[in-house]
């Protein structure tokens, strides 16, 4: 269902494009011609569809990698390890095709056409449905014994806590001796006990206190979604600043250098699932060589230095646009090659090998069984959350500096302060990263994941 509200979200995003070609209305002349505003329906019917896509977004991302990891036997020791691996695998598979698409559709939306550039994500989207739904007979599929949804679960464990709470302590106990009787003869010795909890309504509450233990988690890595959020926003505005010309003819694109972020990462990726697991598996004797906790902080500290050389590259920037005269002159570039840019953009796709990967490992594993979907559309939740913060803390500081005489983001970059909005995010980060060891420290493992480390070592 998902699948095809994305293939139909993308396909409204292309057809858009053809709406707004038509306007007859509040036309201006311009440098490259006539340049008409859209109507308000074409621009509802725009954001209509850009809505369409990101709740199919929600609903496909973490139920299908949630379904890809379930192909695998956690209980079978070479199993296990395979599992690790496909999570390294399904992110290098999303940051190919990523790579391919900045590089390719910039190219496409730039000097051919919106209404292409947001055609062929739809028919490639249409082209992976079909796929899928051609290996239907050879999936695993799991069954549960739980009965209704989450929703319906909770509802009933609320019930229940109701009517404890209006029952007094002699019938409390009474109803727990009654409910005990009457759900012993549903279990059989071949239900696991996670299966039997989720069958009562105290299953419920085992896995809301399961949800509520990763919090620590999840909060302590929010900085990390605000550090990341900069690689699309201001990463993008600093490199159009920049002299970005290869040879005499080809100007690179501004947004194209978020590239080398998913290259690094097809890169690194293969270097990581054979050859720093495997040697670190030898000494620490788990199937993932390190653990998912350890695998994520490594991840937050290449983050943090990301932070600390982009703030560094635009201090130069700012010292070249004051030395040559061009603060006042943001339409010229600056004579400094866009390569300088290159180390942060990097970092940052070494960063995500290590934290975007182990979250995603880190949120399937940790959950309980039956709520996995659930588990990835947290660790999802942690970079919409961090755009929220990001913009928040964008609008803040930008209120705050403004009110003082000029603004950390004015539009003129070179009159601007960015570097110390980087410098701001690497000092938030070092203090998230304490906060994240201290958790990570006091963290427990589920039992079984313990288990198959003692197996597989």
């Amino acid at each position: 269902m998902a699948s095809l509200l994305y293939v139909l979200g993308l396909g409204m995003l292309a057809f858009s494009t053809f709406l707004s070609s038509g306007g007859h209305h509040q036309c201006t002349t311009t440098a490259g011609g006539q340049a008409c505003a859209p109507s308000t329906l074409q621009v509802a019917f725009f954001y209509a569809s850009l809505y369409i896509v990101a709740v199919a977004q929600g609903g496909h991302k973490p139920c299908v990698q949630a379904f890809g990891a379930d192909q695998f036997d956690q209980s079978d020791p070479k199993e296990s390890v395979s599992r690790s691996s496909f999570f390294n695998w399904w992110y290098f598979g999303m940051c190919a095709g990523t790579a391919v698409t900045l590089v390719l559709l910039s190219y496409v939306q730039d000097n051919i056409g919106w209404g292409l550039g947001f055609g062929i994500p739809c028919a490639v989207m249409a082209a992976a449905l079909a796929v899928f739904l051609l290996g239907t007979r050879t999936y695993r599929y799991y069954v549960t014994n739980a009965k209704g949804g989450l929703f319906a679960r909770a509802a009933e464990a609320f019930a229940e806590w109701r009517s404890r709470r209006k029952a007094g302590p002699l019938e409390q106990a009474s109803q727990e001796r009654d409910r005990a009787a009457a759900e012993a003869p549903r279990f059989s010795a071949g239900v696991d006990e996670e299966d039997q909890a989720v069958v009562s309504n105290a299953g419920f509450v085992k896995e809301a206190k399961a949800i509520l233990r990763l919090f620590p988690i999840w909060a302590t890595c929010l900085i990390y979604a605000v550090a990341f959020a900069q690689s699309s926003t201001f990463f993008t505005k600093q490199a159009a600043t920049l002299d970005r010309r290869i040879g005499d003819h080809f100007k690179v694109p501004p947004a194209a250098l978020q590239s080398f972020i998913s290259i690094t990462i097809v890169v690194f990726i293969p270097i990581y699932d054979r050859v720093i697991v495997p040697v670190s598996r030898r000494y620490s004797g788990k199937p993932s060589g390190i653990t998912m906790l350890q695998r994520i902080g490594a991840g937050m500290f290449l983050s943090l230095l990301s932070m600390v050389i982009a703030a560094l590259v635009e201090t130069r920037r700012l010292r070249v646009a004051r030395d040559t005269g061009l603060v006042d002159k943001p339409n010229v570039p600056l004579p400094m090659s866009l390569w300088w840019m290159v180390p942060q953009y990097v970092l940052f796709g070494a960063a995500d090998v290590f934290t975007m990967v182990g979250l995603q490992e880190f949120f399937y594993d940790q959950v309980p069984d039956k709520l996995r979907s659930l588990g990835l559309a947290l660790y999802l939740s942690i970079f919409g959350v961090g755009s929220f913060i990001s913009s928040a803390l964008v609008s803040v500081i930008d209120r705050a500096t403004t009110a003082r005489g000029q603004s950390w983001f004015s539009n003129n970059l070179n009159r601007g302060h960015v570097d110390y909005f980087y410098w701001l995010l690497a000092a938030l980060s070092a203090l998230e990263l304490l906060a994240y060891v201290f958790f990570a420290v006091i963290y427990k493992y589920k039992n079984k994941g313990a288990v198959h480390a003692s197996v597989a070592g």
